[in-house]
């Protein structure tokens, strides 16, 4: 049989998973930003600084500036520190927060694509080393997300590569499904913003995961299945990253506040 007439290699089909609200109830930077403040990696300014970006992200939606702003200001405050610190905090936010905020359906859905043979790959805007975390206790294949810079063990302070959100998620899809022999247009993506539309378009079987009101109205338009694993009252409440960003801010708020109560009773010597 000559070259031309050589049947095509089988190319596998895969799932692609964003991770916040489709994977996990919430925003998992945030439980990881909570422990390392606990561990004195920032401080109560660097609190601010970002509970200012959520409230503003809450009130007039994401820009490109104000991810640029979290993304340099995150990468200093890990400069210096190594990677196994990381991790080791991310570990104990998974099995104390992350694992308790599990989608069922999700996860159930994440299980029969394993077992159908296919590909599972969480692709994700969170630090890599927490997304690789996630994929590894999910049995997934693996992890595409945002990738600090590191030397020698400790993080430099400087990003490798893009943010993995909106546009670069699909070309890091469709470079991943050239590496690996997967066949895009039987594939499948799940997420719950419209920032995971691109990864979505980039595969034949797209599916919103307890989209945002944005998402849920483009799905309905194009004829997209839906799929709700949020109870009733998360539904109520709204997007839950929403409802997750409120909570950070109320809970720098009180940070501030008894930072303040502290400093006002040491310079009055009040018990």
């Amino acid at each position: 049989m000559s070259d031309a007439q050589a049947p095509l290699p089988h190319r596998q089909a895969a799932a692609f998973f964003d991770v916040d609200n489709t994977v996990i109830r919430g925003a998992s930077a945030y439980h990881l930003a909570r422990e390392l403040y606990k561990r004195k990696f920032f401080g109560t300014a660097d609190l601010l600084r970002f509970g200012f970006i959520q409230a503003r992200y809450v009130m007039f939606g994401e820009s490109r500036d104000q991810i640029d702003q979290v993304r340099e200001r995150a990468l200093s405050l890990i400069a210096g520190r190594t990677v196994a610190e990381v991790t080791a905090v991310g570990e104990e936010v998974y099995d104390t927060v992350l694992a308790l905020r599990i989608f069922p359906g999700t996860k159930k859905l994440l299980d029969q694509h394993l077992a159908a043979g296919d590909q599972v790959w969480l692709i994700t805007a969170t630090p890599v080393e927490i997304g690789r975390l996630i994929a590894g206790r999910l049995g997934a294949t693996g992890c595409l997300g945002t990738t600090a810079e590191h030397k020698d063990g400790f993080y430099t302070g400087r990003l490798r590569g893009d943010l993995m959100h909106g546009e670069v998620k699909a070309a890091s899809v469709r470079d991943l499904a050239e590496r690996e022999g997967i066949d895009l247009e039987r594939s499948y993506a799940y997420g719950d913003s419209l920032n995971d539309l691109p990864m979505m378009r980039a595969v034949g079987n797209p599916c919103p995961i307890n989209p945002d009101r944005r998402l849920r109205n483009y799905a309905r338009d194009v004829g997209w299945p839906i799929r709700e694993f949020r109870g009733r009252r998360h539904r109520v409440a709204g997007r839950s990253v929403k409802t997750a960003s409120w909570a950070g801010a109320a809970w720098v708020a009180g940070l501030v506040v008894r930072a303040v109560r502290r400093q006002i009773r040491k310079r009055l010597d009040l018990p």
